[in-house]
């Protein structure tokens, strides 16, 4: 019995974590054309934001490897369990694929906030890797704990370029409002999403991965 639980606690945390991460580098391709239009000589900060996208590329193939090794599919999970996802409708009225990259572009203050939403989501997601390094039941699954491994190893440079560009062009640091809305996003998926999840009895699984009919670019193994 308690390895059933066990498993689908480790079930329900991959599958939030494999839904962030497609979103997360689905997401970039548009973070991307705005750098390359609002910082066209600033060759470090595009080819750092390239990496953040490969990375999380790199990580949803992990996750997928993972589940694949057990022969299943992730539950499903929607745009309610992502921290991007959530962030953004906050912060700019709107999802992240009705967001009007041309608009951000063309306003300076939409693509700072843009950096600082990027920012705070990849800074709290470094915080929540130390906390599930250390958990028994991740622990429990040694493919698991490597992959973590390799997030921890990658996620300082994920958020580190938003923070230097902000920095280094004298732009405003992340407000009180937005690191508040960071924390209850946070909150409310450990607290509420994931609890609700994991004791969904009707919970499905994912018919096909979400990737299915993109353009390979590249294997991660596990």
């Amino acid at each position: 019995m308690f390895n059933m639980l066990r498993q689908r606690y480790l079930d329900i945390l991959a599958s939030v974590y494999i839904y962030n991460e497609h979103r997360g580098y689905t997401s970039i391709d548009r973070v991307l054309e705005a750098v390359r239009a609002c910082c066209p000589d600033d060759h470090q900060f595009i080819a750092e934001v390239e990496k953040h996208r490969a990375d999380e590329r790199k990580h949803y193939v992990m996750f997928k490897r993972w589940f694949e090794l057990k022969g299943s599919r992730p539950f499903k999970v929607d745009r309610t369990c992502g921290h991007i996802d959530r962030f953004v409708e906050i912060m700019f009225g709107r999802g992240i694929d009705a967001l009007d990259t041309q608009a951000i572009i063309a306003n300076k203050d939409q693509f700072e906030r843009l950096c600082r939403v990027i920012m705070l989501t990849e800074q709290r997601g470094m915080r929540q890797v130390d906390v599930l390094l250390k958990s028994p039941l991740v622990k429990s699954d040694p493919v698991m704990m490597k992959i973590f491994r390799i997030i921890e190893r990658d996620e300082p440079s994920h958020w580190q370029p938003y923070q230097a560009w902000l920095e280094r062009t004298g732009r405003k640091p992340a407000s009180w409002i937005e690191r508040a809305v960071d924390f209850w996003i946070h909150r409310e998926l450990l607290l509420f999403k994931i609890p609700a999840l994991y004791l969904n009895p009707w919970l499905g699984r994912q018919s096909d991965w979400a990737d299915a009919g993109e353009v390979p670019t590249g294997a991660f193994a596990v």
